[in-house]
């Protein structure tokens, strides 16, 4: 699977910092995005010693001409991107619908949805490259409840937009649109909207990656190892 190639956004912690690990160590070559240099290196190191490679890219997603360059970088160096898993995210505190800050409002905004946008526009030629590649996006059951406002409204948002390309692909060729629903995980910014949440009841990041690639795998949308 050394030719398979992998973008991960949200690669600096949480479920996508874990999927990118496991899919590093898997033989797929990890293109990893963040805006934590310190954390992505980390993340190198992970899939290094696994034997794996990955290639970091640290900026912020809502940056189009970075995110219009790495795609041309992508395509000059590989002609393809077979995976595209998106979990960058902001994540305002939780608040009531009508309290939060407009400027929180408007980072979500810019980061959740219209950066999602830029990104399926900007990797859909890549992926249909691969014959066709997969995209992937992470529900998230939270976005139901009272209070998550910003976030909630934003999140769900960008996983409209997903379901409306998932529909749009079997007619035009597009890459296969999978949205997957993890469970609630104990990870930092869980921790900031539910301080004192007993986090032991809760599922790892690692567990759901591993879900996620599994299923992935049983789609017949990402390679078996050998």
């Amino acid at each position: 699977m050394q030719d398979q190639v992998a973008l991960v956004t949200g690669a600096s912690r949480g479920l996508g910092y874990a999927t990118a690990e496991l899919l590093g160590a898997a033989g797929i070559h990890v293109i990893a995005l963040a805006r934590t240099p310190g954390a992505l290196e980390e993340l190198d190191d992970r899939i290094a010693a696994t034997g794996g490679s990955a290639t970091l890219v640290p900026c912020n997603i809502a940056d189009t001409q970075a995110l219009r360059q790495l795609c041309r970088t992508i395509y000059e160096r590989w002609r393809k991107l077979d995976l595209l898993i998106h979990a960058a995210i902001h994540a305002p505190q939780l608040s009531p619908a009508v309290h939060g800050e407009y400027k929180e409002w408007e980072r979500a905004a810019k980061v959740n949805l219209l950066a999602t946008v830029r990104l399926a526009s900007f990797t859909a030629p890549l992926l249909r490259c691969a014959k066709p590649g997969t995209a992937v996006f992470l529900e998230d059951k939270l976005c139901n409840q009272k209070f998550s406002g910003a976030y909630g409204s934003t999140k769900t948002a960008q996983i409209a937009f997903a379901r409306n390309w998932r529909e749009e692909s079997p007619d035009s060729g597009s890459p296969y649109v999978v949205i997957f629903s993890p469970e609630p995980m104990a990870t930092k910014m869980r921790a900031r909207f539910y301080p004192g949440e007993d986090s032991s009841v809760l599922a790892s990041p690692t567990d759901e990656a591993k879900r996620l690639v599994n299923h992935l795998r049983v789609s017949k949308l990402l390679p078996v190892p050998n």
